[in-house]
């Protein structure tokens, strides 16, 4: 479970005194806690699964990439470094991220596996790339590329 995987991480991390890395992880643990309360019902106290979690852990990234601009808009590069090495830090758990190139070939194949012909499909392509391509694939780039490929754009 992607879980236990931080969770070793950050040991191993507080073992070899790699500051930065324990930081980092420690946010990692904080987001997952914060969403495991915000989900939070009487029966399940199991937590919210890797899938939640890999969810977490994209919004990090993009949080930071977002922060990376605007440090890099205010001149400030020292800070836009450390968020881009939390970034490194944060998709170690993350699948590989698929190319935009690749996102277009999935998409188009994806149109004509499911016979989409218009924008009014556009739910039910979401819903199928987010089930065969969660973790792996940035959503906003797909949904681009869908509206471009569907006449939409």
């Amino acid at each position: 479970m992607l879980r236990e995987e931080i969770s070793l991480a950050l040991k191993s991390a507080m073992k070899a005194k790699k500051a930065q890395c324990v930081s980092t992880l420690r946010l990692i643990l904080a987001a997952i806690k914060d969403r495991d309360i915000a989900v939070r019902s009487g029966s399940d106290s199991d937590g919210i699964s890797d899938d939640e979690i890999m969810k977490v852990l994209q919004t990090m990234v993009k949080q930071r990439q977002e922060s990376i601009k605007m440090y890099k808009q205010g001149n400030r590069p020292e800070l836009a470094r450390q968020e881009a090495e939390e970034i490194r830090i944060i998709q170690e758990f993350l699948p590989v991220q698929l190319s935009s190139d690749e996102i277009s070939d999935i998409v188009n194949k994806a149109i004509r596996e499911l016979g989409a012909e218009s924008l009014k499909d556009m739910g039910r392509m979401m819903a199928y790339l987010r089930k065969n391509y969660a973790g792996s694939m940035d959503f906003g780039k797909a949904s681009a590329a869908l509206k471009k490929s569907l006449g939409g754009a």
